[in-house]
């Protein structure tokens, strides 16, 4: 009976040096709840073998932070190796990486300060036992860590996640600053509360931080607001542009019906004559024809599934065929393969770029043509943009149009700089390889991205 009233003595009385030895077991918990819950909240899709490697990693991290740095460094530090690792190991955005902190950090000091509060109210303790003493510092802990882990279930069960997929760049940096500052401002608030612990009223300290709280919650609610409304003004966009794409497909579709009887007479006539070279001809305008309806069939988001290729890919159409370029499309994939091997909008800047070149170029021809083609070589694992148009200028240095500022068109404003942004794109990829060639007829731009 002795031996358990030591016991539960020395588990009661404050031994800071006890406590640390005794905790180092929960960080490692504390590490696995807390990713558990943010990979989950922000949808982080990784490897059991890249997360083990985090909780193992992160978990001596926090050990070593907490024992041999002085607060508030080793929080500071702590948090900064959580970006880092968020965003290399378990290749998550930079985005991602900041929010796991965000919401690491502001979940367990809410959990950490209510919680603290309960006991101590409860036990009518002061402060300095509930963090020291053994036992009430592990009850604490665990506490917290069960909440976290009921909070998890909870939003696996409801399957809830923030989708950042769509956001714009520029609602993306603000929303980055954002949490960068909510990381700040909650460390050094939670500070300050633990630093005055002794002498601050309970009311203030659970209004600060529920004041606080309140603050970045409507702030981010604020910014996921504007970033849906980006999302349904693309949507609003991209569904004009379907419409336009509708129409001409209507109106062709209204031409072939009203003159159909017309063409079978004309084919007739080639017929009832023998003539096969007038027949031939006829037919090659008929079939000029029925590509631009099977193209205009192409040019629909169910085929070019990827909404920000599709709203590229349609304006360059329309803009080609106001000015009676020919394009004819060829997809062979599906579009949102690319997300995951080459950033979309990164892609989309090249798009534009060569479609732009071709557009360009084919408009002084007589024979106005483009090809574009997407397709998937398994065998070669990579994916093709091919874009083929003809053009005028025959002597045109294949390696030269790359350098910056040279243009093959006189006196326009930031000519020459789109196949130099092209390179430059080229140059930060490793899976990226544009191959460039020209026969008689056309001009002819290979974008390879390798996986």
């Amino acid at each position: 009976m002795e031996i358990f009233q030591t016991i539960w003595t020395t588990l009661t009385t404050p031994n800071e040096s006890l406590s640390a030895i005794l905790f180092c077991p929960f960080f490692f918990l504390d590490v696995f709840v807390n990713m558990l819950l943010f990979s989950t909240i922000l949808d982080i899709k990784t490897t059991r073998k890249a997360k083990t490697i985090y909780v193992i990693f992160m978990s001596f991290v926090a050990i070593l932070c907490r024992n041999f740095l002085p607060d508030p460094y080793n929080i500071f530090i702590n948090i900064t190796l959580l970006i880092l690792l968020v965003k290399f190991l378990l290749k998550a955005s930079l985005l991602k990486s900041f929010l796991s902190a965000f919401i690491m950090i502001s979940i367990s000091s809410v959990l950490e300060l209510f919680i603290f509060r309960f006991y101590l109210v409860t036990f009518q303790i002061p402060y300095e036992l509930m963090m020291y003493a053994p036992f009430y510092r592990i009850l604490s802990t665990l506490s917290i860590y069960g909440c976290v882990y009921l909070l998890y279930r909870v939003i696996r069960y409801f399957k809830f996640h923030i989708d950042l997929g769509n956001m714009s760049k520029k609602n993306k940096i603000l929303f980055l600053v954002n949490t960068l500052l909510g990381i700040i401002a909650i460390c050094t608030q939670f500070y300050l509360i633990i630093f005055y612990s002794d002498t601050m009223p309970t009311g203030i300290v659970i209004t600060s931080i529920l004041s606080l709280s309140a603050y970045f919650f409507i702030s981010f609610y604020s910014l996921f607001s504007t970033n849906k409304l980006n999302t349904t003004s693309q949507s609003l966009e991209e569904a004009q542009l379907y419409n336009k794409t509708l129409t001409l497909l209507h109106d062709n579709m209204r031409g072939f019906k009203h003159d159909f009887h017309n063409i079978v007479q004309g084919l007739g006539g080639y017929i009832d004559r023998g003539d096969l070279e007038g027949l031939q001809k006829y037919y090659k305008q008929l079939l000029q024809d029925c590509n631009r309806v099977n193209n205009l069939t192409a040019l629909s988001p169910t085929v070019i599934n990827n909404p920000a290729i599709y709203n590229v890919m349609a304006a360059k159409y329309h803009r080609a065929d106001e000015s009676g370029i020919q394009i004819n499309l060829g997809i062979f994939m599906d579009l949102n393969d690319l997300e995951h091997h080459i950033k979309i909008y990164e892609f989309t800047r090249i798009l534009g770029i060569l479609m732009d070149n071709a557009i360009e170029a084919a408009i002084e021809c007589p024979s106005k043509v483009i090809h574009v083609t997407f397709r998937k070589e398994d065998t070669r694992h990579r994916f093709l943009m091919v874009v083929e148009n003809t053009y005028l200028h025959k002597d045109i240095d294949t390696e030269k149009i790359f350098e910056k500022s040279f243009s093959t068109k006189s006196k326009k404003t930031n000519s020459g700089l789109g196949l130099w942004e092209v390179r430059q794109i080229l140059k930060r990829n490793n899976n990226l390889n544009l191959f460039t060639a020209k026969d008689s007829e056309f001009f002819r731009q290979q974008l390879e991205i390798y996986y």
